[in-house]
């Protein structure tokens, strides 16, 4: 498969040289900012920076993004540097990634195949592996003649081509094919997905996803609030499957909290689409809890970040609890600018837990504020219906009668037809 040489030739290369770009149209600074996160990304694959430079782009050039004068300065000082393999900040077009690598003689990738990467190295579960395999794909389908071009001396002449151009079509063949098949696939697990998820939402639990930028501190969170084992490590994208655990809050409200992949600036819009099936878990959730790490000096771009791929995704109508996390490490400048930036916004340690009853009580105040205020009069033969009210419903308080147990307290609308017989208010 030509994607496996490709990717083969990209992990022999130890040393890489990175090139950021800041275009007219981007705000001041920005394409340093970006470059510094691309020096994190490469990092997470392993590779040695053998040098970085910031570009000043006016006029993008069709052939190789940069003018010629300024590819060849950049190409000898990668050269000089020792680097085996030159990543763009800046995404490249097939034509242009083949004509930098016969400029460079090696090879030469953008932030999308750096991303792919990841999560390719990243995947575990089939799902994830499937959806990867797709996004990759898609991607390399109109690059592969990067991966043959050894074979451009044999075309011959005539109406059925070389032995080269043969392989070629052949190779883009075979790749349909499996990007069809693994669709296929694909549609399968999402029903199994949605049967799982129907199943959970018999019993009316309310549920929340944790969303946010990546390496925000979410799966922590999730362990911290859950007291479960997720995967939670320092490192981008250490999470790409949703979990699901359920949180016990602190009036006994149940609530099934689902983590989520994290996002990033300029997200390939490839894994937006293969991730679908994983990032839908944010569409039918009843709310959002948007974790920021509040010690990173970006956290701001991370919020817009967030926002946008929520609004691409078709949840800017969620209700959202923003929770700025990690506040055991961040200065005191940086918790002034979390406030301004949302003054609502609940400050919490996932490591040292503080301010997580804060967060819990937000999340009973906000299942809360979805559901009426009744009151009822369970008699005393009937715990079942108590049991019930504790484990979907909220109930404010309560009190014991000689005639049974009177409550004020909110059920989900769904569950009216269950508890109307014990409402003394309707």
């Amino acid at each position: 498969m030509a994607d496996f040489l490709q990717t083969a030739r990209i992990d022999t290369a130890d040393r890489a040289f990175l090139i950021g770009v800041q275009t007219q149209d981007m705000p001041l600074g920005e394409g340093t900012e970006l470059l510094g996160e691309l020096v994190e990304l490469v990092e997470n694959l392993k590779y040695t920076i053998a040098g970085k430079v910031l570009v000043n782009l006016r006029n993008p050039n069709p052939a190789l993004l940069l003018g010629k004068g300024k590819a060849q300065e950049l190409c000898d000082a990668a050269k000089a540097a020792g680097a085996e393999l030159i990543v763009f900040d800046e995404e490249l077009s097939p034509a242009q990634q083949r004509n930098w690598e016969e400029l460079t003689g090696v090879a030469v990738i953008d932030r999308q195949e750096v991303i792919l990467e990841i999560f390719a190295d990243r995947a575990q579960t089939r799902e994830a592996i499937l959806q990867v395999a797709l996004a990759r794909m898609e991607y390399s389908l109109p690059r592969l003649t990067r991966a043959w071009t050894h074979l451009s001396r044999q075309r011959g002449k005539g109406a059925m081509g070389g032995e080269g151009e043969t392989q070629l079509e052949q190779d883009r063949r075979i790749v349909r094919n499996r990007i069809t098949h693994i669709k296929e696939e694909l549609t399968q697990v999402r029903m199994q997905r949605g049967v799982q998820r129907t199943r959970r939402l018999r019993v009316p639990v309310p549920t929340a996803s944790i969303v946010g930028y990546t390496n925000a501190g979410k799966s922590s969170l999730l362990n911290s609030l859950t007291g479960s084992v997720v995967l939670a490590e320092d490192k981008l994208f250490a999470t790409l499957d949703p979990t699901t655990r359920q949180l016990l809050l602190r009036n006994n409200q149940k609530l099934l909290v689902t983590d989520t992949v994290g996002f990033i600036r300029r997200l390939p819009h490839g894994l937006v689409e293969a991730f679908k099936a994983t990032l839908e878990e944010v569409l039918v959730a009843d709310f959002l809890i948007h974790v920021l790490d509040v010690s990173n000096p970006n956290f701001e771009k991370h919020h817009t970040t967030t926002l946008e791929v929520l609004n691409e995704l078709g949840a800017h109508g969620k209700k959202i609890l923003t929770v700025f996390n990690k506040i055991d490490i961040a200065s005191a400048d940086q918790l002034a600018l979390a406030r301004r930036l949302e003054p609502e916004g609940i400050f919490v340690s996932a490591h040292t837990r503080e301010g997580l009853d804060e967060l819990q009580d937000r999340c009973v105040e906000l299942i809360a504020s979805e559901f009426d205020l009744v009151e009822m009069l369970i008699p005393h033969s009937r715990y079942d219906v108590l049991a019930r009210m504790h484990e979907v419903g909220h109930i404010h308080d309560q009190e014991q009668l000689d005639e049974g147990v009177l409550l004020h307290g909110r059920f989900p609308p769904t569950q009216q037809a269950f508890f109307a017989p014990f409402v003394r208010n309707p």
